[in-house]
């Protein structure tokens, strides 16, 4: 090994070791990427939400958390620790940040709209990447400083989060799921059943690979979905004559990863109304996937 170590060095191609994924310190971490992570399993994840942006959509005012919450997640992999991530940006945005972002070693698998209509355009942005986190942090973090997105630490809500003017327990009966008030908007995350891989590693649902279904709240017992389903080839079409058939609205069918096995497509929606109308045909879009058995 060290002589192999030694030649590499002499052709100019020695990589510096990756951090083992136990000597991760991660408080270096939060501090490049100027957030606290949420830990969910193995995974380390910041939130990214664009507070800054005032985005509407058919009248409705759509909060972060429906459709304009961007984030970092960090996975161990192998002998290093694998980022995948999600930027929300404006139009004026994209091309600064993701200069930035290739131009130190953050690779971009994606850039597409998940919403139609939407005043301001709001544009998404994948990304990868493989090594050091504190050191990815930085790179993300330094790219967004084109952005207006904000990295203040937020106050914790006091007490309970607001209460919902929708029928929680008839939504998840009609969806099979149980979902989560995250502050004020109703969110599922339904992971689908075959183990997801890039780039030969396995990824959590927590980076990304899971089905995200979130209810916002407009008055009346109706509220505005937003989310993606996250479907092989063979179930895409299935799925958008679920979903049409059902009044929700298709605003987008793209790629995430590169290198993803099996082959994934993300299905994005949008509706406006009666929500547990809106939760049964979603419903019907789960029925069409390979998906965890319902809760």
């Amino acid at each position: 090994m060290k002589k192999a170590i030694t030649t590499l060095a002499a052709l100019g191609l020695l990589i510096p070791a990756p951090v083992l994924a136990a000597e991760v310190d991660w408080s270096q971490v939060d501090a490049a990427i100027g957030k606290k992570a949420a830990v969910i399993g193995a995974v380390h994840k910041y939130g990214l939400p664009r507070s800054d942006l005032h985005v509407t959509l058919d009248g409705a005012p759509i909060k972060p958390g429906l459709a304009l919450g961007g984030w970092i997640a960090f996975e161990p992999a192998g002998r290093a620790e694998m980022m995948m991530g999600d930027l929300v940006l404006t139009e004026a945005e994209v091309t600064p940040v993701m200069r930035s972002l290739l131009a130190n070693g953050v690779t971009v698998t994606g850039v597409h709209n998940h919403l139609l209509r939407a005043t301001p355009a709001t544009y998404y942005m994948h990304i990868g990447g493989h090594g050091d986190p504190a050191k990815l942090a930085g790179i993300v973090r330094d790219a967004l400083a084109q952005t207006k997105t904000p990295f203040e630490a937020s106050a914790a809500p006091a007490g309970e989060p607001p209460k919902l003017s929708i029928d929680a327990a008839a939504i998840d009966d009609a969806l099979g799921f149980q979902g989560k008030n995250n502050g004020g908007i109703y969110q599922f995350s339904i992971p689908r059943a075959e183990h997801i891989k890039a780039g030969g590693m396995a990824v959590a649902p927590a980076m990304g690979t899971a089905i995200a279904i979130n209810f916002q709240p407009t008055g009346d017992g109706k509220a505005a979905i937003s989310g993606d389903f996250v479907a092989e080839a063979k179930e895409v079409e299935p799925l958008l004559k679920a979903l049409q058939s059902n009044g929700i609205e298709v605003t987008a069918l793209h790629n995430h990863m590169l290198d993803d096995e099996p082959r994934l497509f993300f299905v994005h929606f949008w509706a406006n109304d009666d929500a547990v109308k809106l939760a049964r045909g979603l419903r019907a879009g789960l029925d069409t996937l390979h998906i965890v058995a319902r809760s």
